[in-house]
């Protein structure tokens, strides 16, 4: 039975001013969601609210991941129940190795299968081979020197290894030209399948071109007030999102 990530009604203040007024969203894994809005809606907020940091204050409704009450959770506890976040601004980590760093984090998230050296190299060889990454890519230290597609890369390269059952990506085209765009969707496609639930978090529709989401939802001021299949994304490309702004609501 797949499993299924439940928000409801999710509502999130920030330094004392809300941001998010309501969400209600189900994710099942097999599916790609792609979350969509202008500057400012919400979407990173619900991002990192999932993850639980700290800075996001959780004022009402739920996250559940399999009936699992996530905001009980510290973000620790919430990626070893299979919830990842890939940042829209990946942080350098001079002098730790990507390598080591990913073999560290798969340990933390998968206590109960620890692995040797031997056998995670052997496991990361694996991945990097199946994205089409360069073997020396996992010798340099994290995100050090980075372009912002090698940054990406390596992000989808820790959810491949770290095998989530929700994956939430913010902003993963953010900063990338045309051709760093066309690897990093090529590597997400290669982890999408039956095993993963996919949040895409996105302003255009460009990321949409080359990964197709089963569902499009668009926030504005802090709700979703539309969703549809990918038709709407391109629809979003053509119109904008004026059209979708109404009179806010108290909330």
């Amino acid at each position: 039975m797949a499993s299924e990530l439940s928000i409801k009604g999710l509502k999130v203040n920030i330094e004392g001013k809300q941001i998010l007024k309501g969400i209600d969203l189900t994710v099942r894994q097999g599916e790609i969601h792609a979350i969509m809005g202008p500057n400012g809606s919400g979407k990173s907020t619900l991002s990192y609210s999932l993850m639980g940091h700290p800075k996001y204050q959780i004022t009402g409704g739920q996250v559940k991941l399999d009936g699992t009450d996530m905001l009980a959770l510290t973000p620790d506890k919430r990626a070893k129940l299979g919830l990842f976040l890939g940042f829209q601004y990946p942080v350098e980590v001079p002098g730790v190795r990507l390598g080591n760093f990913l073999r560290i984090a798969y340990n933390a998230v998968h206590s109960n299968d620890q692995l040797s050296p031997t056998k995670f190299f052997r496991l990361l060889k694996e991945k990097v081979n199946t994205l089409g990454i360069d073997e020396n890519f996992i010798g340099r230290s994290l995100n050090e020197g980075f372009s912002g597609g090698e940054k990406k890369r390596a992000e989808v390269l820790q959810m491949a290894v770290l095998n989530p059952k929700f994956a939430i990506l913010d902003e993963t085209d953010s900063g990338l030209d045309i051709d760093s765009l066309k690897i990093v969707a090529n590597a997400i496609n290669t982890m999408a399948g039956p095993n993963i639930g996919l949040i895409l978090v996105t302003h255009y529709q460009r990321l949409l071109q080359y990964i197709t989401p089963q569902f499009v939802h668009v926030v504005v001021d802090g709700r979703i007030v539309k969703s549809g299949g990918k038709e709407l994304a391109r629809e979003l490309e053509d119109k904008g999102y004026d059209w979708l702004k109404e009179p806010a609501i108290p909330g």
